[in-house]
């Protein structure tokens, strides 16, 4: 459609702050063409984000290289459809991943486990979350850090059972969220101090959004990091525990 056909948005100038879909303007009492078909496509890439499988090998392969120990673990659904139908299903392990995390798990407690998991994105972590590990690790030299757990067909509540089994004081997810019309890759970071099966999620601290055209990696380890050292403090997470990572400057110069 032409240019001259599809009439100025005064909002025109806003974009420049925001992925969401404003000022689009009109032709007549329709979208213009470019964003009808520019809707379209986010629709399917939201869809086929949460179809698409977490690629391990690869990202088992980075792991190493970065100086990581790795365990894959796969919760009780079988494949993707069972984990779509059956979220309760998601958070809980299979036996044999159970046997394996034990088998991981170290003489005294690691001060955090990291679980890399699939969620309802599995490109937002294969993606993003290696770049935020590697950012938390350089920002905690002084933490004992667990293996990292790569988890398939997970849902949140997953990282408290492997948590558990790792004998970790407080377990991260890294999981793929749901994916929107302009975020098909975000992540999140789950925090839960002294997992254990049964936990709420007022029990857990989120930092969502994370990708570059949201929360940068360095400040999201940054927050997260702060809120690591919180819970260690307070002796636990969730409600409790208020993200106050602004106030203290903590998230100065990480490119916020």
């Amino acid at each position: 459609m032409s240019a001259d056909l599809v009439p100025p948005s005064p909002w025109q100038r806003l974009r420049q702050f925001t992925h969401a879909r404003i000022a689009l303007g009109r032709a007549g009492n329709s979208q213009p063409t470019a964003a009808l078909l520019a809707f379209g496509l986010a629709h399917a890439q939201a869809r086929d984000a949460v179809h698409q499988p977490l690629d391990v090998a690869p990202l088992l392969l980075a792991l190493e290289q970065a100086g990581f120990g790795c365990v894959r673990a796969h919760s009780a659904a079988p494949d993707r459809a069972h984990f779509l139908r059956r979220p309760d299903l998601g958070r809980t392990l299979d036996a044999d991943s159970q046997e394996r995390l034990r088998a991981s798990a170290a003489a005294s407690p690691c001060d955090v486990a990291f679980v890399i998991a699939d969620g309802l994105s599995a490109q937002a972590a294969q993606r993003h979350a290696l770049p935020v590990l590697l950012a938390v690790r350089e920002l905690l030299p002084d933490w004992r850090i667990g293996p990292v757990v790569l988890a398939e067909q997970s849902r949140v509540a997953l990282g408290d059972e492997i948590g558990q089994l790792l004998g970790a004081r407080q377990v991260v997810m890294m999981i793929g969220e749901r994916p929107g019309l302009s975020s098909p890759d975000s992540l999140g970071l789950y925090l839960t101090y002294g997992p254990r099966p049964g936990r709420s999620d007022a029990e857990r601290n989120c930092i969502s959004n994370v990708r570059p055209e949201g929360l940068p990696y360095r400040a999201a380890a940054a927050r997260l990091v702060w809120l690591l050292r919180g819970a260690a403090a307070l002796g636990c997470s969730g409600v409790r525990l208020k993200d106050e990572s602004d106030a203290a400057g903590t998230l100065a110069g990480t490119g916020k």
